[in-house]
C-alpha cells in the first residue's frame, strides 16, 4: 500500500473513532463526574486523537521531513507524557491486559519520537522512517481498541459498591444468570 493511502486510511479511521468515543461518553454522564474514570476516559481519547493528527500531518509536505517530524515529535511527546501519568495512577484491583500492560503504550510512543528525532534508525528495521511510524500508529490503535474494550466492560464503580443488579454498565443488556444455578446474582436461588 502506498504510504499517502496509508496515512489517508489512518487519519480517517482514528477521527471516525474519536467520534465514537465521544458518543459513548455522552451517553455515561457518571464517567465525567468520576475523575479516575474521567482521566481513563481522556486516555483512551488520546488513544485515537493522536494517531490520527499525527497521520493528517502526514501527509501534509511529502518532500518537507521537517512537518512530519515536527508533529510526531510533539504529539509522541505528549503520548508518552499523559501514558506515563496514566500508568501511575491507574492502580484499580482488576485490569485487564491492555490495562496491565499500558506501559507499552509509553514504549510505543517513545519509539516514534527516536523516528522524528532520528529517522535514519528507521534504517535499522530495513523501513523508511515513515513506515516504521507507520507500524508504530497500527500499534497505538490496537492497544487503543483494547483499551476501550476494557474500560466499557468495566463494571460502574457506584452500582458495584451499593450492591445494586441492573442493566449492563454500557450495552443496557440486562444482568447474567448464574449458569450453574440458573439465577441473576443477588435473586435468592429456584428449587
Amino acid at each position: 500500500m502506498d504510504l499517502t493511502d496509508f496515512y489517508t486510511l489512518m487519519s480517517v479511521t482514528c477521527f471516525t473513532l474519536v467520534g465514537l468515543w465521544w458518543t459513548v461518553i455522552e451517553r455515561h454522564p457518571d464517567w465525567k463526574t468520576d475523575p479516575g474514570r474521567r482521566k481513563l476516559a481522556g486516555g483512551v481519547y488520546l488513544s485515537f486523537l493522536l494517531p490520527g493528527l499525527m497521520s493528517t500531518f502526514a501527509q501534509v509536505d511529502a518532500g518537507n521531513p521537517l512537518v512530519w517530524r515536527s508533529s510526531f515529535g510533539v504529539a509522541a511527546v505528549v503520548g508518552l507524557l499523559t501514558t506515563l501519568r496514566l500508568v501511575s495512577v491507574d492502580r484499580s484491583g482488576v485490569r485487564g491486559p491492555f490495562r496491565r500492560f499500558r506501559w507499552i503504550v509509553a514504549v510505543v510512543y517513545l519509539l516514534i519520537l527516536v523516528l522524528a528525532v532520528v529517522p535514519p534508525v528507521a534504517a535499522v528495521v530495513g523501513a523508511t522512517p515513515l513506515q516504521a511510524a507507520s507500524i508504530a500508529l497500527i500499534l497505538l490503535i490496537v492497544m487503543g481498541h483494547g483499551l476501550t474494550w476494557e474500560f466499557m466492560m468495566e463494571p460502574d464503580p457506584a452500582s458495584a459498591a451499593s450492591g445494586s443488579v441492573g442493566r449492563g454498565p454500557v450495552t443496557g443488556d440486562p444482568p447474567s444468570t448464574d449458569a450453574t444455578r440458573g439465577t441473576v446474582p443477588g435473586e435468592p436461588a429456584r428449587g
